[in-house]
């Protein structure tokens, strides 16, 4: 007579008892670690894979200089295209705008903001970092009438 309990047909309400070697689900925190698990042997825990948000490619150098070429596409695409040159009306700074849709707009200065316009001066007088608003009243009135005269063109 044999002392382990008998099977059930049903594979999920079997216990396993062989160490097998630990699911992997992709969650960061359990890939990220290269320590020894149990039954690991130091030269097996030391090739287990870690985790990355994305592969560095280092052992296909074709294909590193291609994702590297095609990041420079994508930050030149994602930061500069599109991007329309425009003056505040109100006190002159000059920032590049651009209207992916009529809900985001996006603002990059040319210079220091508080440079140019006074209410960017005055928060920084009072210990403010840039951009701590989301914009100036005046400015957005600026983009508003680039918008309405068809100077800035509004994404969909």
């Amino acid at each position: 007579m044999s002392s382990e309990p008998p099977s059930s047909g049903d594979p999920s309400q079997r216990a396993s008892t062989s160490r097998s070697e630990p699911q992997r689900s992709g969650d960061p925190s359990r890939l990220a670690s290269a320590e020894q698990g149990p039954g690991d042997t130091s030269q097996r825990a030391a090739t287990r894979p870690t985790w990355a948000k994305a592969p560095d490619f280092a052992n296909q150098p074709v294909l590193q200089a291609a994702v590297r070429a095609q990041t420079v596409v994508d930050k030149q695409h994602y930061l500069d295209t599109g991007l329309t040159p425009l003056r505040c009306q109100a006190c002159s700074a000059q920032v590049l705008v651009r209207k992916a849709s009529a809900h985001q707009t996006s603002v990059q200065w040319t210079d220091r903001p508080g440079a140019h316009c006074p209410v960017f001066a005055q928060l920084a007088e009072h210990g403010a970092r840039p951009g701590r608003p989301e914009s100036c009243p005046s400015l957005e009135k600026s983009i508003k009438w680039a918008v309405d005269e068809g100077v800035l063109d509004v994404g969909e």
